[in-house]
């Protein structure tokens, strides 16, 4: 029989290894990504929380670039899909395709077949190809012709898109930005940021070529299984658990607001907070930890008043002030 204080040893080793291991992601991806370690450690604590993030930016900040070199660090499959205005369902999903040779139809898989999607642009198509996804990112499974058929494990959707007030897009519904665990938002970079993205620029950085960046793997499927593993040990008190409920309760009585957050919004609360928690080498969870994934994992969660957004305000400043508000358990 195997000594369990060796096989606790042992799994607590896998632990720091796999810990080890997301942390190097962030050092490979400044490689070819200059000051956007929020939106980094965002799809990080995705991976471990089994949830997909949903990326918002003007265009050429890199939100495409943050993505691809994610990728190009783990050793997991992934696909893009380009989203236009003409692009079907089944370019997503996959299709029956008849087959001459045997007289009979033969599934076709699309790209979501696939550990990592790469959603580009994801508000450029309409809703009924933004909606075949819906599907694939709560099911994990993808049904044609009445058959399901199951994604491969891990499955995460990182979806792009720039704001809803530009020219050609369709806002996501709601009901889609639920499936979200996380809304990162991608801002300008700073003067210096500028000063050197530019300066890699001269010196010969291409964005198309991650390899010659020096982008390498350093993360495996095994490696995102044992943190998994070690996200679910991580405790939570009684009273943080409380602390998130008043949190999303507050939501739904704020005046600002004409819809607040679900009950599934609150569980990707404690999912993230759990993550970060474990991400900063702690085994519980604080109250600190549930404000710091707060604004990410609400933000697209809420629906502001006609009345709010004419006067400024924003999802973000109204989860701000709830949070400055509920009384925070010691």
């Amino acid at each position: 029989m195997m000594d369990p204080t060796t096989d606790n040893a042992g799994t607590t080793g896998d632990a720091d290894a796999a810990r080890g291991a997301l942390e190097a992601l962030r050092a490979e991806i400044a490689k070819a990504v200059v000051g956007q370690d929020p939106a980094v450690t965002g799809l990080v604590v995705a991976l471990l929380c089994r949830g997909h993030v949903l990326l918002e930016g003007v265009p050429g900040v890199a939100k495409t670039l943050l993505v691809r070199a994610l990728a190009a660090t783990l050793e997991l499959d992934t696909k893009r899909v380009q989203f236009t205005p003409d692009l079907m369902p089944s370019d997503v999903t996959g299709s029956l395709v008849y087959d001459a040779r045997t007289a009979e139809f033969s599934f076709q898989p699309g790209p979501v077949f696939t550990n990592l999607l790469l959603a580009d642009e994801i508000n450029r198509t309409p809703p009924k190809t933004q909606s075949s996804l819906l599907e694939a990112m709560e099911e994990r499974q993808v049904t044609v012709d009445g058959t399901p058929r199951a994604l491969p494990d891990p499955f995460l959707v990182a979806a792009t898109q720039n704001p809803v007030e530009y020219e050609g897009t369709y806002p996501l519904p709601e009901a889609q930005l639920d499936r979200f665990l996380l809304k990162l938002t991608i801002p300008l970079p700073s003067r210096q940021d500028e000063i050197d993205v530019l300066t890699r620029h001269a010196q010969g950085f291409d964005p198309r070529d991650l390899r010659a960046a020096g982008v390498r793997p350093v993360a495996s499927a095994a490696d995102l299984e044992a943190a998994r593993a070690a996200v679910a040990k991580t405790s939570v008190s009684p009273e943080v658990t409380g602390y998130v409920v008043d949190i999303c309760r507050a939501t739904r009585e704020s005046p600002s607001l004409t819809l607040g957050v679900s009950p599934r919004g609150a569980t990707a609360l404690l999912s993230t907070a759990r993550a970060w928690a474990w991400l900063t080498g702690r085994d519980y969870v604080t109250p600190d930890d549930v404000k710091a994934l707060a604004l990410p994992t609400l933000r697209h969660r809420v629906h502001l008043r006609p009345e709010a957004e004419m006067e400024g305000v924003t999802a973000d400043s109204v989860i701000n002030a709830i949070l400055a508000h509920v009384p925070v358990p010691r």
